[in-house]
């Protein structure tokens, strides 16, 4: 079961569907990936009720704060990039997720740091 595509779908359908929260699986990871989302501004909170995260989502004047997301690296195929050669998404507009060495994080942020990893999702 792929967990981080089950994560990004259900927050993607809940924008679709127009909801005010949705639930998701709890993990470090899912928590790690919603963190990001947070500082970026995709989602307004989360908190962690029994064994399922509740995430609130967060709508702008025209419409959700979250305009599409792509699965990028899969459980059957990892997808690899070294700190030159990040993906910038949509020339800056979006933000990729990258799992690196030093935790998880947007492809600014890793730049920044100095280190590569593994090219999780695109959101825009």
């Amino acid at each position: 079961m792929d967990k981080v595509g089950d994560l990004l779908i259900r927050i993607k359908n809940g924008y679709m569907a127009s909801r005010i929260e949705v639930m998701v699986l709890s993990s470090n990871l899912s928590r790690a990936i919603l963190e990001v989302l947070q500082k970026e501004g995709y989602i307004n909170s989360f908190k962690t009720v029994d064994r399922e995260i509740q995430v609130s989502l967060k709508y702008l004047e025209r419409g959700p704060a979250l305009t599409d997301v792509k699965r990028i690296s899969k459980p059957g195929r990892r997808i690899y990039k070294s700190k030159e050669l990040l993906p910038r998404v949509l020339d800056g507009m979006g933000v990729a997720i990258i799992s690196t060495p030093k935790g998880v994080m947007t492809d600014k942020q890793a730049r920044k740091e100095g280190v590569g990893g593994e090219v999780m999702a695109y959101v825009w």
